[in-house]
């Protein structure tokens, strides 16, 4: 079970390690190929406005997501590059950028910032053209769209999944998840303690990713539409009240989850875990380890710093 009142971090796999975001820092840990650790830190600059924005229900998501966009992208890059360096001469065996692009954005935010848009239009076209003739508008459409919806997700996932580069970053997905649960339990963060884990987390992306389907299909019932291009604009509009919501929904069901008969509303987000997650091996969960201790070690160097500046 869960202690209360512990900091909610955040993180993310890579290729070849694990980057976790904290108050004040955001740090990648990878893996190279002498076994040795590399790290990239990057601070978090902290707006005012924005810390308010990050407050009001509903509207923190989108800007989190945001957020941790503009914050991640510098850690994608380092460890792709970091990738590609360590690949050296061995070019046939490396997976093009486009692959390794698309393989780290599953498990980010950026996945759903950019894939948000096709997993929401895709489906229209699909439902409209292909059931138009036998299901009526409405919500009978909506509820085929947002089947379509899952179907393209779970193929996308389970395709780019069967490479070895992917098989190896859900690996480092679980890790971030089981460092994550052994420091929401209060235990010390050893391998062997954090290996006891469950890779799955009722934070993650992923179940942002399928809830925000079910919300989709909710808000889009309550909106009518006359033509297929009203319908395409009429999601679009409605993008960032589904991404709001989402937001809010995984948050409730992450504080439910301890919570006999609630904790089931998570399971949709946990079942999709299982195919974007795998049991880690003891090197990866070192490096997990080693991104956590990082970020908690910077962030609390940044905090005493701030107090001894404003003492």
């Amino acid at each position: 079970m869960a202690q209360q009142n512990v900091p909610s971090y955040g993180g993310q796999a890579v290729i070849e390690g694990v980057m976790f975001g904290g108050k004040t820092t955001t740090v990648t840990a990878v893996r190279k190929k002498n076994h040795e650790i590399e790290y990239f830190e990057s601070p978090r600059s902290e707006y005012k406005w924005i810390t308010t924005l990050k407050k009001i229900p509903f509207l923190r998501g989108i800007v989190g997501l945001v957020e941790a966009s503009a914050n991640g992208a510098k850690h994608l890059n380092f460890a792709s590059e970091q990738y590609s360096k360590e690949s050296g001469e061995e070019a046939s065996e490396s997976p093009s950028k486009l692959t390794m692009i698309l393989g780290v954005a599953v498990v980010g935010v950026l996945s759903f910032l950019f894939g948000k848009f096709v997993f929401t239009l895709v489906p229209v076209f699909l439902a409209d053209f292909l059931l138009g003739k036998w299901v009526p508008d409405g919500v009978p459409q909506t509820l085929a769209e947002g089947g379509f919806k899952i179907l393209l997700l779970l193929g996308y996932i389970t395709a780019i999944a069967q490479t070895p580069l992917i098989k190896r970053l859900f690996q480092y997905h679980g890790a971030e998840h089981k460092v994550i649960n052994a420091f929401e339990s209060g235990v010390e963060l050893t391998v062997a303690n954090v290996q006891k884990f469950s890779a799955l987390h009722y934070r993650c992306g992923s179940s942002f990713l399928i809830f925000s389907v079910f919300v989709g299909v909710v808000i889009y019932s309550l909106f009518s539409y006359d033509s297929l291009t009203e319908r395409v604009v009429q999601r679009i509009v409605l993008l960032p009240l589904v991404i709001g919501v989402s937001y809010e929904v995984l948050q409730w069901t992450n504080k439910l989850r301890d919570v006999p008969v609630l904790r089931y509303l998570g399971y949709p987000g946990l079942w999709l875990q299982k195919i974007t997650t795998r049991e880690p091996d003891d090197s990866q969960v070192e490096v997990a380890i080693a991104s956590f201790q990082k970020m908690r070690e910077l962030d609390q160097k940044h905090v005493q710093e701030r107090m001894v500046t404003t003492g």
